[in-house]
């Protein structure tokens, strides 16, 4: 298993808003995040620790106006908590290793696909190409991530 971290390095590398979503509890505006509309496969990483956090193959358009998954590709990398701000109880999602915040999840997601919705801020993602997984470390993902017909 590889070792995920959060570190003073990784961080100082983030640009103002990917900080501001991941360590201060951000949201993107709906609509303008760079991963919203991409189509291509691959996995989703944490912009900090690195740690796979989702795979093109769960995403799906959900109209919520953020990228959204069916589920986590590595279900210990990813932390559920209680959120209460706003006047609302949602159930935010975050890094185990890299702590960032990710987004939220939901129970309003496809039913035949689990029902969950994993709202998550394109900031806090980086993705890695199906074609560039195995040599950046990500190889026993590839499995999990079709190739589009």
């Amino acid at each position: 298993m590889k070792n995920y971290t959060k570190s003073a390095e990784a961080i100082a590398r983030l640009d103002p808003e990917q900080y501001r979503v991941t360590q201060e509890n951000g949201t993107e505006y709906p609509g303008t995040g760079e991963y919203l509309r991409n189509k291509e496969p691959g996995i989703y990483v944490d912009i900090v620790s690195g740690e796979p956090l989702f795979a093109s193959t769960d995403k799906y358009e959900s109209g919520c106006g953020w990228p959204s998954f069916t589920r986590p590709i590595e279900p210990a990398h990813v932390v559920e908590l209680r959120d209460t701000t706003h006047g609302m109880i949602r159930t935010e999602v975050r890094s185990a290793h890299g702590d960032s915040h990710l987004g939220h999840v939901f129970e309003d997601g496809p039913p035949d696909r689990g029902g969950l919705r994993y709202c998550i801020n394109s900031a806090s993602l980086r993705f890695i190409h199906r074609d560039d997984m195995e040599a950046q470390g990500y190889g026993e993902y590839l499995d999990q991530v079709m190739v589009p017909e």
